[in-house]
């Protein structure tokens, strides 16, 4: 069946624009349409799951690498329902997504990517970073073939954080000549923004985590140094540090005085995550060394404005990347010192404020807190969550406190937890309760040492797929047939991702066979 959209990514969707265009050429089907429908050859499994590549020619990146990793899965897996999942994917991104590729129209050396977040052809910060993630255990090389979409990506992305830092989406660059219009939705925000160059201005803070992460990944991977100071790295770094420390700010000065936010969003909306609460402001937050997020990962409004899981990928990423800005001799005095600065400061505050005792007395990360004592005790499917915060690196697995977190998010005491038939996965505020989200069930996967836990998990997500062979954002947690999004590429990225880090950790988990059998209901807590 068509995919059940809620009425939030209706609203979206239909400001979205057709892009033209597309490198692949206008005789090739697209891909929203196409990953509408199941398609053969079906995977010999029981689940005879849809193949959903493109055509090589209609494909819109080709890479080596990719497809080397992709026959190096075949000969490890032994499930053909996986393999099929993971072949459909993995290379998802790069078959339907890099709309663009490019270079700067003022440096012809300045490569620069336009990766939309699949069935909206806009680029988000945090999806298209996730959506790239993945090939870093590919990339091995500056020279490698996907090593350019790396920094297309990270270039392009800079070039938005400068511009407008607390905006998340964004429309083509000039430079691609894609005509995209602008969208038409009713917003006020502050600071103003170009219309032309922004497609949704939500400030999400782990849109700057995912930012440095990727450029992480990409420096951790290749060595390239270099590329981090040839273009616009640097002042993207010194926006994100400035908008962070405006955002630090609490709401009331030292001698109580009201202190004007640096970032207000009003919106006409038929959602209360739609907008922001006190005339656009959000509600008021103390001084905790966090940088406030007045927008979730999933896009919706926060209840409390410091949300714990981004402020664990800004501290753990501000750290890790000044060890790239400090290599860079045209890098500002003191810029990397700065970074780390800030990176222990929000961590200290992380500890201080955002570790609460939730009923029955363990000590568990909150979601969200605003520093007054007021606290949000969930976790949402969207990364970074809580769930996440292994994955992040900001913590161990092993962690006591994220162990008591870990129990809390996967039981009924989360309030978004959706337990079913088909699959048991923290879902989100973003859709309804009921609809779990696949990508949380990976994760779940990611963060466990388990062997039956990491089984169970990547069952789950097979079996939820309802043959289409794509991860959806959202499935009924007791029917596959309802679900959202036939592509999300954020989702199909993140099952990638896993499946190569199985490789790496588990691969004897990859000869299990996926087939349906009796189902254990896993709810600890």
């Amino acid at each position: 069946m068509l995919p059940q959209f809620g009425p939030q990514l209706m609203a979206v969707a239909a400001a979205a624009t057709s892009l033209v265009g597309d490198a692949a050429g206008a005789s090739c089907p697209g891909y929203s349409g196409y990953s509408q429908y199941r398609h053969e050859p079906y995977s010999k499994g029981a689940y005879e799951l849809s193949y959903q590549r493109p055509e090589p020619a209609c494909r819109t990146f080709n890479s080596t690498v990719v497809e080397d990793a992709i026959l190096r899965m075949k000969n490890l897996t032994t499930d053909p329902d996986l393999f099929r999942l993971f072949e459909n994917t993995y290379p998802n991104t790069i078959d339907a997504a890099i709309k663009w590729r490019g270079f700067a129209a003022n440096n012809s050396q300045e490569e620069l990517a336009f990766i939309i977040t699949g069935d909206i052809d806009a680029m988000w910060i945090r999806d298209s970073a996730n959506q790239v993630a993945p090939y870093r255990s590919v990339l091995k090389s500056r020279d490698d073939d996907i090593a350019s979409v790396f920094r297309g990506a990270i270039n392009l992305q800079a070039r938005y954080l400068i511009i407008s830092p607390y905006c998340n989406a964004f429309l083509p660059p000039p430079e691609a000549n894609l005509h995209a219009q602008p969208n038409g939705a009713a917003y006020a925000v502050t600071p103003p923004y170009d219309r032309n160059i922004v497609f949704t201005c939500n400030f999400e803070l782990d849109d700057f985590g995912a930012f440095l992460q990727l450029s992480h990944d990409y420096y951790t991977s290749t060595g390239d140094v270099d590329f981090f100071g040839r273009f616009q790295w640097i002042p993207a770094v010194q926006s994100i540090l400035a908008a962070s420390e405006a955002l630090r700010k609490p709401t009331y000065g030292p001698d109580g005085e009201w202190v004007p936010p640096a970032y207000t969003f009003q919106s006409q909306t038929m959602t209360a995550f739609g907008t922001l609460g006190n005339n656009g402001m959000g509600y008021p937050v103390n001084d905790t060394g966090m940088v406030r997020s007045p927008f979730r990962p999933s896009d919706d409004a926060a209840i409390y404005d410091f949300q714990i899981p981004a402020n664990m990928m800004l501290s753990r990423y501000l750290e890790a990347t000044a060890a790239i800005m400090e290599q860079l001799p045209n890098a500002p005095k003191g810029l990397a010192a700065d970074m780390r600065d800030m990176a222990a400061g929000i961590r200290e505050g992380i500890e201080r404020y955002g570790v609460v005792t939730a009923p029955g007395g363990r000590r568990i990360y909150a979601y969200e807190v605003d520093g007054f004592g007021g606290q949000n005790l969930m976790d949402d499917a969207n990364i970074p969550s809580l769930l996440s915060a292994p994955s992040l690196g900001y913590l161990a697995a092993n962690d006591t406190v994220y162990q008591d977190t870990r129990r809390f998010v996967l039981s009924r005491s989360n309030p978004w937890w959706c337990q079913g038939t088909v699959i048991n996965a923290v879902g989100s505020p973003h859709i309804k309760p009921g609809a779990a989200w696949p990508m949380a069930a990976i994760m779940r996967a990611m963060t466990s040492d388990d062997d039956d836990e990491i089984i169970n998990s990547i069952w789950e997500v097979l079996q939820s797929t309802d043959r289409y062979g794509l991860v959806h954002e959202s499935v009924n947690s007791f029917d596959a047939s309802q679900w959202t999004r036939s592509w999300f590429g954020w989702g199909n990225a993140v099952f990638g991702q896993m499946m190569m880090e199985l490789a790496e950790k588990k691969p004897e988990l990859l000869k299990e066979s996926f087939q349906p059998r009796h189902r254990k209901l896993m709810t600890k807590g």
